[in-house]
């Protein structure tokens, strides 16, 4: 019936096998038939704390109990309070939030919010990046998804990324001279800086092949930005939330962008929720200005109190620092996994956020063919395995982003299951 009466999203439709999912629990999920998965890829990267935490399924209930719903000129508990905690867990002077169902809503009102500040339309994004699906959030996105819907939303502007296992500019780490900064001031003094209202990034590139950008990439942009007087907004729908060992992966370059846009780990996937959190200057200009933005279920209570309950169990729990600790044990294995497999390319990875990227030839770095993608898929789900895979023109890439409640032991189980995966792209290089 979900296949007969339903979409799925990013698929051919009558190539979708969907895994029937019954029961969830920790960093695992069941089949009807029982067979159990190890969740490898936190669903879609949003599932932080686990599935079916007892203390974030008990606070929707008793919210769903009390109130589930009210306007969104309304005020509650709920909203006030995440209001606050959200101020308090964000870097620097961010200050104050609009809530949305998602990240694509979330960037959609930040591209708003960044034109009223500045008077300016622009908004540069990067090429290697996904920020949504939605009319504004898909013109900013860089990868293959925007191109089937163009034209889309005008005053997007693209430019290369920090990749340096790909370099767009033909370098290698040890003649590198940060092309991709200088050239994204370049790419700025053409458009004209009095036009540009905004550079988004994402805090570590997801989906898109993890990128994650050398250490002075982020404060130097964030000193681009100040000297145009360009807001920075850093998407850290994926990349938040304890993903990278810290609360936001701006955290481990010490910037504070203007604006966050976040969804995904806010609440674990529970409840839908997004959040667009800016800095005070910004908060204080609509405080005698019109804001044109509004959302029936913007600050919807039962999805408040689930994000309330799973930052509360972020801290409870000390998930990031779990994230710390087990994603030095990740590192030290995927550098013995690509060391032991000619088709590993290479492997990027920040806390529990990893990338294997596979090739057919390590010299040239040719992409592995998307077939054989296919059955290195085949076997990781064969074995149980549940995992994000990547095969386009971007690069093919098996991700490890599980729960941060894993331990040691149930990642080693999992990363055994993709060896034996590897094995099959192994065959293509030999």
């Amino acid at each position: 019936m979900n296949r007969e009466y339903t979409f799925f999203s990013w698929s051919v439709q009558g190539q979708v096998r969907p895994i029937p999912v019954e029961k969830a629990e920790g960093v695992y999920f069941w089949d009807t038939n029982g067979k159990r998965y190890l969740d490898f890829s936190s669903q879609l990267m949003n599932t932080n704390i686990g599935h079916q935490h007892p203390k974030v399924v008990k606070a929707i209930q008793e919210q769903a109990a009390k109130l589930c719903f009210v306007h969104p000129g309304n005020a509650t508990d709920v909203r006030g309070l995440l209001g606050k905690k959200l101020a308090e867990v964000t870097p620097g002077n961010l200050k104050k939030t609009f809530f949305t169902l998602g990240g694509a809503e979330a960037n959609e009102n930040a591209i708003k919010i960044a034109r009223f500040y500045t008077g300016r339309h622009k908004i540069l994004a990067r090429y290697r990046s996904y920020h949504g699906a939605t009319h504004g959030s898909i013109a900013l996105t860089g990868d293959y998804r925007r191109l089937a819907v163009e034209p889309a939303m005008p005053g997007a502007v693209h430019f290369l990324d920090p990749f340096c296992y790909r370099c767009p500019f033909g370098q290698k780490p040890e003649s590198c001279k940060r092309e991709c900064i200088s050239h994204l001031e370049e790419v700025i003094r053409y458009e004209g800086p009095d036009k540009i209202a905004a550079v988004i990034m994402e805090g570590v590139v997801g989906s898109n092949g993890l990128i994650i950008p050398p250490d002075d990439y982020w404060p130097r942009v964030r000193e681009i930005c100040n000297k145009y007087g360009i807001l920075l907004i850093s998407d850290e729908v994926m990349s938040g939330w304890g993903r990278t060992g810290k609360w936001f992966a701006v955290n481990h370059w010490n910037v504070t962008p203007d604006i966050i846009t976040t969804a995904k780990g806010i609440t674990s996937g529970y409840v839908p929720l997004g959040a667009v959190i800016v800095s005070e200057p910004i908060a204080k200009f609509f405080d005698d200005k019109y804001l044109y933005a509004g959302l029936t279920y913007n600050g919807h209570a039962l999805a408040c109190a689930a994000a309330l309950a799973t930052i509360a169990v972020y801290e409870e729990d000390h998930l990031i620092e779990n994230a710390v600790t087990v994603g030095k044990h990740l590192g030290e294995a995927l550098e013995g996994i690509k060391a032991r497999h000619s088709s590993v390319g290479d492997v990027r990875y920040i806390g529990l956020f990893s990338a294997i990227e596979l090739v057919a030839n390590r010299e040239t770095k040719e992409i592995l063919p998307a077939a054989k993608m296919a059955e290195v898929g085949k076997v990781l789900r064969e074995n149980g395995l549940f995992t994000f895979i990547m095969a386009n023109n971007m690069g093919s890439m098996v991700f490890v982003v599980p729960p941060l409640c894993i331990t040691k032991k149930q990642l080693n189980e999992g990363l055994a299951i993709v060896e034996k995966a590897l094995e099959v792209a192994d065959k293509v290089v030999a």
